[in-house]
Parts: structure tokens; C-alpha cells; sequence
């Protein structure tokens, strides 16, 4: 298992426990990576510092993403607003208001499973992200693009 693949399977767990409370599931971790690690965290090695799935029904907000969980809780966890040394990973490409934030939350590094051609940031907005962000996308699509298709094709029943 790569470490992509590590952490890609820690956000499909927050993607499955959004499921469970009837949420779209979509979950996502941000890593704080080793050797880029802001001085709040001290480690050889990469760490979690923020991890969300999405809690838009509970909290009756639009806005409450897993990545928007996700960075709140990091930057709590860091004591300041900006991610650069990070790496979010979220199970479906972020949409348009998600990569705003992770590109004003200056994230180093953005990993997602499933595309979304129709909501996703890469067809409506490619340059929201910090310019020096790379992306890498595809990690475990399949697993995170099954449980979206599981979740929509049991609210049709």
C-alpha cells in the first residue's frame, strides 16, 4: 500500500461514516508531511491533523464539506490559516467553494479518488488552487466513486 493509498483509505473511512448518518459521502484527512511539518507539530514522521466527511444535513449548512471540516479542524490543530507542508486527501474532487479554500488555506499537495465532471473544481474553476499546489487524482477512484454510486442508487429506492 503506498502512502497515498494510506491516507486516501483514512478519508474513505470518513466518507463511510457520512454514509452512515445519511450524508453524501465524501470524507477527507489532511496530513501535515514529514520534513514540512509546521513547528506546532514535531515529527519524523507525516501525521493527521484535520480529518471531516460531509455534515451539510446535520448542521444544515451547504457549506459544511468534508474538506471545509477538514481544514477547520487542521488549522485549529496548528493554531494558524494557512496549510503550506500539507497534503489533503479527499475521496470526490473538490467542487468550486472547497478549492477556494484550499487554495487560500495554501495546501501544498491536494489528493482525490473520483472525479466530478459535473461539480467539480477542474471543469469550472482549474485555477482556484494555490499555484503551488500539485495535484494527483485517481487514488483508489474506484472504492470512492462506488460508494458515491452505493449512497445515490439507495436514495432512489
Amino acid at each position: 500500500m503506498t502512502t497515498d493509498e494510506k491516507y486516501m483509505t483514512m478519508a474513505l473511512h470518513e466518507a463511510h461514516l457520512a454514509y452512515e448518518q445519511g450524508e453524501i459521502p465524501v470524507g477527507c484527512v489532511i496530513v501535515a508531511d514529514a520534513g514540512n511539518q509546521p513547528s506546532a507539530i514535531s515529527s519524523q514522521q507525516s501525521v493527521v491533523i484535520g480529518r471531516g466527511h460531509n455534515l451539510t444535513q446535520m448542521l444544515h449548512d451547504v457549506t459544511a464539506h468534508a474538506e471545509m471540516q477538514a481544514i477547520t479542524a487542521a488549522t485549529e490543530t496548528l493554531g494558524g490559516k494557512y496549510l503550506q507542508g500539507c497534503t489533503l486527501y479527499v475521496t470526490v474532487e473538490p467542487c468550486i467553494m472547497c478549492a477556494g479554500a484550499i487554495g487560500w488555506a495554501q495546501i501544498s499537495r491536494l489528493v482525490y479518488g473520483a472525479s466530478d465532471p459535473k461539480r467539480g473544481y477542474a471543469t469550472f474553476a482549474p485555477q482556484a488552487l494555490h499555484p503551488k499546489c500539485t495535484v494527483t487524482s485517481g487514488v483508489l477512484a474506484d472504492e470512492c466513486q462506488q460508494l458515491m454510486q452505493e449512497f445515490f442508487l439507495s436514495k432512489r429506492k
